[in-house]
Formats: structure tokens, sequence, C-alpha cells
């Protein structure tokens, strides 16, 4: 038998495929067996009730998609009451994503959700921070330091980082995540994006500007794991336009001990489950017999050096 369980940090996962978070559902419960999934994410919840950006929130872009939905929240009371219950009836880890508009609030919603049920949790550092003129606590090494060190004295349980594509500094936004606690990297959030309708002129999202995911964002999501895994000693999520079992293992062989897919859950609601059967296909195909073995084999030789020199170009 094929071996597909791998480890990020802590928390040992069956198998490194998970959603992404804001893709995912109980409602998912209908359609496959969620125990099947290496963890699952929940959508990203903030500590009070928010309606989210106005319509419309979602438009097709080149076979990819732009989104502004704005993390809509029913409140961490609701969650708590709700949506953790419903996930411990599964025996898959649960990774609970949430938002904060400055440092002191996402750590009091860190320690909030930090109870029995919930196995790690993942904060989304790629949203604003209303502190730094709504600049996400992502983009800079100081603030992602900042939230990241006061996100880690709130709880006990494992903190994943998601950073955010929208930055110059990859490599330092991951140190600085590593260095003030955080035990794995989610890489990466949404690019900051737009669409315009030519027969009316206007923005095709009633917020004028969303995020951009699907397979658009894939090059750069994996360039970002391959420097964040390189730049860090500690875990790596990939996450960016992760349709098939391909660009799964593109992800692995880059450095990502697991993966997230999102967009393409849309598309076709068992994509996760097929991407673990075929992992492990192409795993026999391939003679091995763990997903371990293809993390972090990239062939780059000399290019590394190549691949520092661009970040650091202006």
């Amino acid at each position: 038998m094929v071996r597909l369980d791998v480890d990020i940090g802590a928390l040992r996962l069956k198998n490194p495929i998970m959603p992404a978070s804001g893709t995912f559902s109980e409602d998912l419960a209908d359609v496959f067996d969620l125990d099947l999934l290496g963890a699952h994410v929940t959508k990203t919840i903030t500590r009070g009730f928010r309606d989210g950006n106005p319509t419309p929130r979602v438009c097709e872009v080149g076979g990819s998609m732009l989104n502004s939905i704005g993390i809509p929240s029913k409140g961490v009371g609701y969650f708590l009451e709700n949506v953790v219950p419903f996930y411990q009836g599964y025996k898959t880890p649960l990774v609970v994503s949430i938002s904060g508009n400055t440092a002191d609030e996402f750590a009091q919603l860190c320690a909030e959700v930090s109870v029995p049920g919930v196995d790690a949790i993942e904060v989304n550092i790629s949203c604003p921070n209303i502190e730094e003129d709504g600049k996400a606590f992502a983009i800079r090494p100081s603030s992602t330091f900042e939230v990241m060190t006061k996100l880690r004295r709130a709880t006990s349980l494992p903190l994943w980082a998601k950073l955010t594509p929208n930055t110059g500094e990859t490599s330092e936004v991951a140190r600085a995540a590593e260095e003030a606690g955080a035990d794995a990297l989610v890489v990466a959030n949404t690019i900051l994006s737009m669409a315009i309708d030519i027969r009316t002129r206007k923005p095709k999202l009633g917020n004028l500007m969303g995020g951009l995911s699907g397979p658009s964002l894939k090059p750069i999501a994996l360039r970002m794991a391959y420097q964040c895994a390189r730049a860090t000693k500690i875990p790596v999520i990939g996450c960016g336009g992760i349709s098939t079992v391909e660009d799964a293992v593109e992800f692995l062989i880059a450095g990502a001990s697991a993966v997230q897919v999102g967009t393409a859950t849309f598309i076709n609601p068992t994509a996760m489950v097929t991407m673990i059967d075929d992992l492990r296909h192409y795993l026999e195909a391939e003679g091995l017999s763990s997903v371990r073995e293809i993390i972090g084999t990239v062939e780059d030789g000399e290019q590394r050096e190549g691949i520092v020199f661009m970040e650091a170009a202006p």
C-alpha cells in the first residue's frame, strides 16, 4: 500500500489534500465522505456578524475566478455552537480559519476558537489591517511578525499563517511568520485583480476589485511555495490554482508538504476525492511507497541563485 500521510508540524494528516478556506462547507457531506480528506478547513470567520461585500461578488476571467466575497460571517458564537459540533462527528482534523481587523482583534478571536474539537487555526493575515491603512498584515515582515506574535501568545494550538501574493517580500514575510511562532505557512491567498464589462464600462465586481483564483494563479503560488519552503524550516501548504493531481504533485515537488484545493471544487465538488485517488495511482506508477518521497525534490540546480536575484530586483 502506498502511504499518503504527511506531517504538518505536530499534526498528522492521512493525506496531503484539503480544501482552501471559503470553498468548503458542511453541505459537501451530502456529496462525499468528508473523512476522506486530509483535513477540514472552515470558511473564514470573524468575531462579530459581517455582511460581506456588495454584489456582484464573483465573475469568471479567462477560465479562472475573480471574487470579492468580503468574508461574510455569522460570528464566533454561532460558529462555536453550530459548526464545531458538526465537525466533531468526523475523525479528520479540523482547521479553523479566522480573520481580524487589528492584531488585538485577531488574538482575541484566536483565543475564543481554541476549544476542544479544533486541531489547528489558520490565520488569514492576507486580510486588511485597519491600523496600516488597509494594507494586509502579510504584505510586510514587520506587521506579519507583530500579529503572529500576538496570535502565538493567544493559543497553544498549531498556527498556520496564510500569506498573500500581493507582496514583494515573500521570503522575508515567511521568515517573520516563522520567527513569531507560526507552525506552518499556507501559500498563498488570491492576488488582487480587476475586470471591467466593456458594454457597461463598469467593474464586474460590486467592490471594484477582488481576488484572482484558479489556474491563472497557479504559477505565482507555485513560485511562492518554492521560495517559502527554502526560506523557512516549517511546513508549507500550497494553495492556488490546484485543479488536478499534476498540479498538486508540482507543489509537493516544489517543497510543499500538503495542498489546498479551492476553485476546482466549485467546478467539480468531488475534485479533492479524485485528486487523492489519482495521487495514489501516480505514486504507484512511479514505484514510490510514500508521498513523502517526492516532497521538496525539485531539481533546481544552480537556478536558486537566479530566483533570489529576481526577488530582490526592483
